[in-house]
């Protein structure tokens, strides 16, 4: 009997259209011949599913079912490709927890922890991971720019606390900058995180349940042609990324040790990356993704293509994964 798997894309977002991409890759390599797939479209207005000749069925919300031809599918798995709200922060995760249906990111906690940087870096910060220095901001606070100033210096990295893509991002050379910038990040979040500036080479290292062990997979070395690895180095082609990255054996091992480290203390699950900047030769944490990109294009596919690992077997061991625990 072929399991039926629904793959959940699309979200809330701003990031929702780099989802269906995301979303539409896993659907390409799944193997169809051991799972029957529907491709579950999450959005603020309807929840539907696509049947494989792209027709258009609407999601019970109430036990997360189709019909099919007068028949109830169920699913066995959920295969989770939203970037953003509901699938990155917990919500669907919380919500298929309920119906218990196995899904393939981390559970409702852990993806709504690793989701808030403020906090994710909080908790870190007592396992002894290295981070940038930061100061919070709320949105209706009092903003004393020299405060910030002195606290985390200049230049600075403005953001939107529970964003990703690099929405709602900004780098302050400038005391003059900072209230444009924490307008900007608000437009994304009510809660603004502003960090150090770490200079550095910047890295992502995926980190996967791979044969029920954690595994670090080639660390990639990002390169930005703009100021940093925002919105259009990420997606308009304007960063390189190499993989593996062009570091030493030694900061390769360390970086990817701090990952899997990452990966055990926060209890993560399925297909995660993790971002650092080698500062004076350490590694320092910027943020954790539980719901990367998985187009072709993105870090962790390019990774796990490094490991000789195909986007086949990734994605079927994700199911496997999930359904198992």
């Amino acid at each position: 009997m072929k399991k039926n798997i629904a793959i959940l894309m699309g979200g809330y977002s701003s990031e929702y259209e780099i989802s269906l991409k995301s979303g539409e890759v896993v659907y390409k390599y799944l193997p169809k011949e051991k799972y029957q797939i529907f491709r579950a479209h999450i959005l603020k207005n309807e929840w539907y599913a696509l049947t494989p000749e792209e027709e258009k069925i609407p999601i019970n919300k109430a036990d997360f079912s189709i019909e099919v031809n007068g028949e109830k599918i169920k699913f066995d798995c959920a295969f989770n490709t939203i970037h953003g709200t509901p699938g990155e922060d917990g919500l669907i995760q919380a919500y298929l927890q309920n119906l218990d249906i196995p899904q393939t990111a981390s559970d409702y906690y852990q993806a709504a922890l690793t989701f808030n940087k403020r906090d994710c870096i909080s908790v870190l910060k007592a396992y002894g991971i290295k981070t940038a220095r930061n100061f919070f901001v709320d949105r209706g606070d009092l903003i004393n720019e020299d405060e910030i100033i002195k606290k985390v210096g200049l230049p600075c990295f403005v953001k939107a606390n529970r964003a990703g893509s690099s929405f709602g991002i900004t780098k302050v050379k400038s005391k003059t900058e900072i209230i444009p910038a924490i307008k900007h990040a608000l437009k994304e979040d009510n809660e603004v995180i502003i960090e150090s500036f770490l200079d550095g080479t910047e890295v992502s290292v995926g980190v996967i349940k791979w044969h029920n062990k954690i595994t670090a997979l080639p660390v990639t070395e990002i390169i930005s042609e703009n100021e940093f690895f925002d919105f259009d180095a990420k997606y308009n082609g304007k960063s390189q990324e190499i993989t593996p990255a062009n570091i030493s054996t030694k900061a390769t091992k360390k970086v990817q040790k701090e990952a899997e480290k990452i990966f055990k203390v926060l209890k993560l699950k399925g297909l995660t990356r993790s971002e650092f900047i080698f500062h004076n030769g350490e590694p320092h944490f910027i943020e954790c993704n539980a719901c990367p990109g998985l187009t072709e294009a993105s870090i962790l596919p390019q990774q796990a293509k490094a490991m000789n690992i195909s986007l086949t077997e990734l994605f079927n061991q994700a199911i496997v994964t999930a359904i198992q625990h």
